[in-house]
């Protein structure tokens, strides 16, 4: 590249690289800040822990935020470029569209790279470890993640609530029993209580003192007319295991916390097994999603580029406008196509590569007419 491309790089790769960065900041905080200030809070993480865990969001939002940024920073670069007459100059010096855009799609070439490295090791490897901590975190203290006023629905089949809490024990408590629908087979009611945790059995303990409970018909839950309503039972002690409380490890992670080594390896698994068409289906649709994800950002490059030096303004907003506007039109797509998960008949994992093949070519087809200028 000649001094001018290396001046184009150079200010397409910076502003990128910063818009990228806002991006992933405000990702990492909203995560943050649903996810994990709660255990934060009731004592449940360590601030150690919560900074590792944070950091362990960064690939995870990398994905979504490198696509955006170049979107945003290449409509910027060449918005700004296009308005002080910069493009104009150098068009007029016989140097056609396909000279300023080589700089910004090696960055989007390199983009592709890394966004596919991301997808199929990295980001995986963060989610997997970063829930695996999150859970050893917790049940490092499991009588913490009772919190006073808050109904606690992390416990697998039961819904818990207390009114007040200090230490072990616990005053006002409330206790919903669910079914693998999650209805309501029985609501315990109980002045106090106090809790334990057998580390033996991985069970929490709730021992309830001066308890009320309405109980209902396990096969029909959902009819009041056979409640009991307000039935005594004095004492009552409750076991909740928690040995599946943040999902099982291993065979049974979910496909889009596997590797690409690990997709293949299961693929080939089900193969063997002769699994249903809809099991097969899942692990190809997560390695077609990483796969078409990863165009992502060279089709918003392509179509970044000519977008860039037609809008041709000076204000800032207008481009982001633009860049956001782009970007939800591009997720709302990616939506719509996941709809089609659940009819594996239909290949959703084909379809997935619709959306950025879709802005892959209308970002050629304004490229070519933006040249004929």
């Amino acid at each position: 590249m000649n001094l001018l491309q290396r001046h184009i790089f150079a200010s397409v790769f910076f502003t990128c690289a910063v818009a990228a960065g806002i991006f992933a900041f405000v990702l990492i905080v909203g995560n943050a800040l649903k996810d994990l200030l709660g255990y934060l809070l009731a004592g449940q993480l360590t601030l150690e822990a919560f900074v590792k865990l944070t950091g362990l969001l960064v690939p995870y939002v990398a994905v979504h935020a490198l696509p955006v940024g170049m979107l945003t920073g290449v409509l910027l670069v060449l918005g700004r470029m296009s308005a002080q007459q910069e493009i104009t100059a150098m068009r007029a010096a016989g140097l056609g569209l396909g000279y300023v855009a080589k700089p910004i799609l090696w960055i989007a070439v390199a983009g592709v790279a890394a966004t596919l490295a991301l997808n199929f090791h990295f980001e995986p490897t963060a989610r997997t470890l970063y829930r695996q901590t999150v859970r050893e975190a917790v049940q490092k203290n499991p009588l913490s993640m009772i919190v006073e006023k808050t109904f606690i629905r992390d416990f697998p089949g039961v819904v818990v609530y207390a009114g007040e809490k200090e230490g072990a024990e616990l005053r006002d408590v409330w206790l919903w029993k669910l079914d693998r629908e999650k209805r309501v087979t029985e609501f315990l009611r109980a002045k106090s209580g106090r809790v334990d945790y057998d580390e033996g059995a991985n069970v929490m303990k709730v021992a309830l003192t001066d308890t009320f409970a309405d109980q209902r018909d396990p096969k029909n839950p959902e009819s009041f007319s056979t409640t009991d309503t307000q039935v005594s039972m004095g004492e009552v002690e409750v076991d909740i295991p928690l040995g599946n409380l943040f999902g099982a490890q291993g065979a049974s992670r979910r496909s889009s916390l596997l590797t690409f080594g690990e997709l293949l390896a299961r693929k080939k698994q089900l193969e063997q097994e002769g699994a249903p068409l809809a099991a097969r289906m899942k692990i190809s649709v997560a390695l077609h999603e990483k796969a078409a994800g990863s165009l992502t950002i060279l089709a918003f490059a392509l179509l970044a580029i000519p977008l860039g030096i037609k809008v041709s303004r000076k204000e800032t907003t207008a481009n982001l406008g633009v860049a956001l506007l782009l970007a939800l039109a591009y997720y709302f797509l990616n939506v719509v196509v996941s709809w089609l998960d659940r009819s594996p008949a239909l290949r959703p994992d084909l379809w997935l590569w619709m959306p950025p093949l879709v802005f892959i070519g209308l970002g050629v087809w304004l490229f070519r007419r933006v040249e004929r200028i």
